[in-house]
Protein backbone atom coordinates (compact mmCIF):
# COMPACT_ATOMS: atom_id res chain seq x y z
CA UNK A 1 0.00 0.00 0.00
CA UNK A 2 1.15 3.46 -1.34
CA UNK A 3 1.76 6.23 1.40
CA UNK A 4 1.06 9.88 0.48
CA UNK A 5 2.57 12.72 2.28
CA UNK A 6 0.03 15.10 3.40
CA UNK A 7 1.39 18.19 1.80
CA UNK A 8 1.76 21.37 3.61
CA UNK A 9 -0.46 24.20 3.01
CA UNK A 10 1.14 27.18 5.22
CA UNK A 11 2.71 27.97 8.10
CA UNK A 12 1.61 30.53 10.27
CA UNK A 13 3.86 32.70 12.10
CA UNK A 14 2.01 34.83 14.86
CA UNK A 15 3.88 37.61 16.36
CA UNK A 16 1.01 39.97 18.28
CA UNK A 17 -0.32 39.06 21.92
CA UNK A 18 -3.19 40.64 23.83
CA UNK A 19 -4.26 39.60 27.31
CA UNK A 20 -7.18 37.72 28.10
CA UNK A 21 -8.05 39.30 31.28
CA UNK A 22 -4.93 39.89 33.65
CA UNK A 23 -3.64 36.96 33.83
CA UNK A 24 -3.06 35.47 30.13
CA UNK A 25 -1.18 36.87 27.46
CA UNK A 26 -2.07 35.33 24.15
CA UNK A 27 -1.03 34.71 20.91
CA UNK A 28 -3.59 33.88 19.08
CA UNK A 29 -2.54 31.36 16.47
CA UNK A 30 -6.07 30.77 14.15
CA UNK A 31 -9.90 31.25 15.08
CA UNK A 32 -12.89 30.41 13.27
CA UNK A 33 -13.04 34.05 11.64
CA UNK A 34 -10.00 33.19 9.12
CA UNK A 35 -9.50 29.64 9.19
CA UNK A 36 -12.49 27.83 10.87
CA UNK A 37 -13.48 25.99 7.63
CA UNK A 38 -10.07 24.93 6.89
CA UNK A 39 -9.40 23.23 10.46
CA UNK A 40 -12.72 22.04 10.88
CA UNK A 41 -13.43 21.07 13.44
CA UNK A 42 -10.70 22.70 15.08
CA UNK A 43 -11.87 26.61 15.74
CA UNK A 44 -9.45 28.57 17.86
CA UNK A 45 -5.92 27.97 19.42
CA UNK A 46 -4.84 29.97 21.66
CA UNK A 47 -1.01 30.15 23.14
CA UNK A 48 -0.73 32.31 26.28
CA UNK A 49 2.86 32.79 27.64
CA UNK A 50 5.59 31.55 28.29
CA UNK A 51 5.88 34.74 30.47
CA UNK A 52 6.75 34.71 34.71
CA UNK A 53 4.85 36.53 36.78
CA UNK A 54 5.04 38.18 40.14
CA UNK A 55 4.04 36.98 43.33
CA UNK A 56 0.62 38.50 44.09
CA UNK A 57 -2.05 38.99 46.96
CA UNK A 58 -4.71 38.88 44.31
CA UNK A 59 -5.15 36.54 41.54
CA UNK A 60 -4.68 36.95 38.16
CA UNK A 61 -7.25 35.70 35.51
CA UNK A 62 -10.14 36.39 33.25
CA UNK A 63 -13.65 36.91 35.67
CA UNK A 64 -17.05 34.76 34.80
CA UNK A 65 -17.79 34.60 31.28
CA UNK A 66 -20.12 32.79 28.66
CA UNK A 67 -19.35 30.12 26.13
CA UNK A 68 -22.07 28.21 23.60
CA UNK A 69 -21.91 25.79 20.91
CA UNK A 70 -18.05 23.91 21.13
CA UNK A 71 -15.77 22.52 23.37
CA UNK A 72 -12.59 24.20 25.06
CA UNK A 73 -9.53 22.35 25.84
CA UNK A 74 -6.81 23.59 28.06
CA UNK A 75 -3.23 22.17 28.58
CA UNK A 76 -1.12 23.61 31.05
CA UNK A 77 2.65 23.28 30.06
CA UNK A 78 3.52 25.69 33.22
CA UNK A 79 2.07 27.22 35.85
CA UNK A 80 -1.36 26.58 37.43
CA UNK A 81 -5.01 27.53 36.83
CA UNK A 82 -8.17 27.10 38.90
CA UNK A 83 -11.70 27.25 37.63
CA UNK A 84 -15.34 27.42 38.79
CA UNK A 85 -18.57 27.23 36.98
CA UNK A 86 -22.25 28.39 37.45
CA UNK A 87 -23.49 24.84 37.76
CA UNK A 88 -20.95 24.69 40.84
CA UNK A 89 -17.77 22.51 38.90
CA UNK A 90 -14.44 23.65 40.15
CA UNK A 91 -10.93 22.81 40.32
CA UNK A 92 -7.12 23.10 39.51
CA UNK A 93 -4.66 22.24 36.59
CA UNK A 94 -1.18 22.13 36.61
CA UNK A 95 1.82 21.08 34.37
CA UNK A 96 0.99 18.38 32.01
CA UNK A 97 -2.82 18.42 33.31
CA UNK A 98 -5.81 18.79 30.86
CA UNK A 99 -8.97 20.33 31.23
CA UNK A 100 -11.29 19.50 28.39
CA UNK A 101 -15.00 21.38 29.19
CA UNK A 102 -18.13 20.91 26.87
CA UNK A 103 -19.83 24.33 27.21
CA UNK A 104 -22.94 22.78 24.68
CA UNK A 105 -25.96 25.09 25.39
CA UNK A 106 -24.38 27.29 27.42
CA UNK A 107 -22.01 27.63 30.62
CA UNK A 108 -20.53 30.14 32.59
CA UNK A 109 -16.62 30.02 33.71
CA UNK A 110 -13.93 31.85 35.47
CA UNK A 111 -10.75 30.49 34.87
CA UNK A 112 -7.79 32.25 37.39
CA UNK A 113 -4.22 31.57 38.16
CA UNK A 114 -4.11 28.89 41.09
CA UNK A 115 -3.88 30.48 44.61
CA UNK A 116 -0.17 28.49 45.49
CA UNK A 117 1.08 30.25 41.78
CA UNK A 118 -0.75 33.30 42.84
CA UNK A 119 1.34 33.64 45.62
CA UNK A 120 4.74 32.19 44.42
CA UNK A 121 4.98 33.99 41.07
CA UNK A 122 6.54 31.64 38.88
CA UNK A 123 6.23 30.78 34.33
CA UNK A 124 2.80 30.48 32.84
CA UNK A 125 2.77 28.51 29.62
CA UNK A 126 -0.75 26.89 28.10
CA UNK A 127 -2.84 26.21 25.24
CA UNK A 128 -6.64 26.74 24.78
CA UNK A 129 -8.42 25.04 22.11
CA UNK A 130 -11.43 25.57 20.73
CA UNK A 131 -13.53 22.28 18.95
CA UNK A 132 -16.38 22.17 17.42
CA UNK A 133 -19.37 20.02 17.95
CA UNK A 134 -22.08 19.21 15.82
CA UNK A 135 -24.84 20.83 15.34
CA UNK A 136 -26.73 17.87 16.63
CA UNK A 137 -24.31 18.38 19.81
CA UNK A 138 -24.39 21.98 20.17
CA UNK A 139 -27.75 22.09 22.55
CA UNK A 140 -26.82 19.14 24.88
CA UNK A 141 -25.80 19.01 28.16
CA UNK A 142 -22.60 20.82 29.51
CA UNK A 143 -19.52 18.40 31.01
CA UNK A 144 -16.47 18.39 32.34
CA UNK A 145 -13.55 16.19 31.90
CA UNK A 146 -10.34 17.12 34.56
CA UNK A 147 -7.51 15.09 32.93
CA UNK A 148 -4.31 14.51 35.08
CA UNK A 149 -1.22 14.39 33.89
CA UNK A 150 -0.68 10.50 35.43
CA UNK A 151 -4.52 9.62 33.17
CA UNK A 152 -2.90 10.50 30.09
CA UNK A 153 -1.27 7.93 28.11
CA UNK A 154 2.46 7.94 26.64
CA UNK A 155 3.90 6.15 24.02
CA UNK A 156 7.71 6.15 24.56
CA UNK A 157 9.29 6.25 21.52
CA UNK A 158 12.18 4.35 19.67
CA UNK A 159 15.87 4.42 21.26
CA UNK A 160 15.01 6.83 23.74
CA UNK A 161 14.03 9.45 21.01
CA UNK A 162 11.06 10.74 23.32
CA UNK A 163 7.22 10.52 23.77
CA UNK A 164 3.91 10.90 22.20
CA UNK A 165 1.09 11.93 25.32
CA UNK A 166 -1.62 11.06 23.69
CA UNK A 167 -4.73 13.43 24.77
CA UNK A 168 -7.27 12.40 22.76
CA UNK A 169 -7.69 9.77 19.95
CA UNK A 170 -5.34 7.02 18.78
CA UNK A 171 -1.90 6.73 18.26
CA UNK A 172 -0.27 3.26 17.14
CA UNK A 173 -3.20 1.66 18.90
CA UNK A 174 -3.30 3.89 22.25
CA UNK A 175 -6.45 5.21 23.04
CA UNK A 176 -6.38 9.07 24.39
CA UNK A 177 -7.97 10.22 27.87
CA UNK A 178 -10.82 12.41 26.47
CA UNK A 179 -13.82 11.68 25.56
CA UNK A 180 -14.88 13.20 22.17
CA UNK A 181 -17.93 13.79 20.04
CA UNK A 182 -16.41 13.67 16.50
CA UNK A 183 -12.79 11.44 15.83
CA UNK A 184 -10.11 14.00 16.83
CA UNK A 185 -6.16 13.47 17.40
CA UNK A 186 -4.42 15.52 20.17
CA UNK A 187 -1.02 14.92 20.72
CA UNK A 188 1.46 16.10 22.53
CA UNK A 189 4.63 14.96 21.47
CA UNK A 190 8.55 15.71 22.65
CA UNK A 191 11.49 14.65 20.19
CA UNK A 192 14.91 14.37 21.36
CA UNK A 193 17.65 15.95 19.11
CA UNK A 194 18.00 13.82 15.32
CA UNK A 195 14.96 11.99 16.44
CA UNK A 196 12.93 10.89 13.08
CA UNK A 197 9.00 10.30 13.48
CA UNK A 198 6.68 9.44 10.88
CA UNK A 199 3.27 10.51 11.86
CA UNK A 200 0.42 8.45 10.70
CA UNK A 201 -2.84 10.34 10.01
CA UNK A 202 -6.11 9.42 8.63
CA UNK A 203 -6.73 10.56 4.84
CA UNK A 204 -9.31 13.39 4.70
CA UNK A 205 -8.61 14.65 8.04
CA UNK A 206 -7.68 18.05 9.15
CA UNK A 207 -3.72 18.51 10.39
CA UNK A 208 -2.11 21.49 11.94
CA UNK A 209 1.25 20.97 13.78
CA UNK A 210 1.82 23.66 16.64
CA UNK A 211 5.56 24.44 17.26
CA UNK A 212 6.15 24.92 20.97
CA UNK A 213 9.82 24.46 21.66
CA UNK A 214 12.82 23.84 18.98
CA UNK A 215 12.54 22.92 16.05
CA UNK A 216 11.52 19.96 12.94
CA UNK A 217 11.55 19.27 9.58
CA UNK A 218 8.41 18.20 8.11
CA UNK A 219 8.81 15.57 5.12
CA UNK A 220 12.23 16.62 4.84
CA UNK A 221 11.94 20.30 3.28
CA UNK A 222 9.88 22.41 5.68
CA UNK A 223 11.79 23.59 9.02
CA UNK A 224 8.93 24.46 11.79
CA UNK A 225 10.03 26.32 15.18
CA UNK A 226 8.22 27.33 18.38
CA UNK A 227 5.08 29.85 17.82
CA UNK A 228 4.73 28.45 14.01
CA UNK A 229 1.43 26.64 13.11
CA UNK A 230 1.88 24.59 9.52
CA UNK A 231 -1.33 23.51 8.39
CA UNK A 232 -1.37 20.48 5.65
CA UNK A 233 -3.78 19.47 3.19
CA UNK A 234 -6.38 16.61 4.03
CA UNK A 235 -5.29 14.27 1.07
CA UNK A 236 -2.34 12.10 2.56
CA UNK A 237 -1.86 9.77 5.37
CA UNK A 238 1.67 11.03 6.88
CA UNK A 239 4.14 13.49 7.72
CA UNK A 240 7.47 12.67 8.29
CA UNK A 241 9.37 14.65 11.21
CA UNK A 242 13.05 14.91 12.29
CA UNK A 243 13.91 16.68 15.24
CA UNK A 244 17.02 19.51 14.57
CA UNK A 245 17.01 20.25 18.37
CA UNK A 246 14.64 19.28 21.48
CA UNK A 247 11.19 19.81 20.35
CA UNK A 248 7.88 19.78 21.47
CA UNK A 249 4.93 19.67 19.02
CA UNK A 250 1.00 19.87 19.03
CA UNK A 251 -0.60 17.99 16.71
CA UNK A 252 -4.40 18.39 15.81
CA UNK A 253 -5.66 16.21 13.75
CA UNK A 254 -9.52 15.81 13.14
CA UNK A 255 -12.49 14.69 10.81
CA UNK A 256 -14.08 18.35 9.16
CA UNK A 257 -17.51 18.92 10.24
CA UNK A 258 -18.98 20.26 6.98
CA UNK A 259 -21.68 22.71 8.34
CA UNK A 260 -21.69 25.91 8.45
CA UNK A 261 -19.84 28.19 11.35
CA UNK A 262 -21.28 31.30 12.59
CA UNK A 263 -19.66 32.98 15.09
CA UNK A 264 -19.86 35.59 17.68
CA UNK A 265 -17.33 36.32 20.52
CA UNK A 266 -17.72 33.37 23.04
CA UNK A 267 -20.51 32.15 20.74
CA UNK A 268 -20.42 29.61 18.09
CA UNK A 269 -23.38 28.15 16.41
CA UNK A 270 -24.56 27.12 12.80
CA UNK A 271 -26.84 29.95 11.94
CA UNK A 272 -27.39 34.02 12.50
CA UNK A 273 -30.80 33.12 14.53
CA UNK A 274 -28.86 31.01 16.90
CA UNK A 275 -26.65 33.62 17.92
CA UNK A 276 -28.97 35.90 18.28
CA UNK A 277 -30.68 33.41 20.50
CA UNK A 278 -27.63 32.70 22.48
CA UNK A 279 -26.93 36.27 23.21
CA UNK A 280 -31.20 36.64 24.34
CA UNK A 281 -30.51 33.92 26.89
CA UNK A 282 -26.96 35.01 27.75
CA UNK A 283 -28.69 38.36 29.07
CA UNK A 284 -31.59 36.64 30.46
CA UNK A 285 -29.42 34.62 32.61
CA UNK A 286 -30.66 31.37 31.18
CA UNK A 287 -27.16 30.07 30.61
Amino acid sequence: MTMKSKNLVNIERKTGQHWVGNGFPVTTMFSYDDLGKELSPFLLLDYAGPLAFEPSDKPRGVEQHPHRGFETVTIVYQGEVEHRDNAGNAGKIGPGDVQWMTAARGILHEEMHGRDFTNNGGTLEMIQLWVNLPAKDKMGEPRYQEIVNNDIPIVPLAENGGMVRVIAGDYQGTRGAAKTFTSINVWDIHLNTGQKLDLSLPEGFTTALLGMKGTVMMNGTQALNGKELARFERNGDHVALEATSEATILVLNGEPIDEPIVGQGPFVMSTEAEIHQAMTDYRAGRF
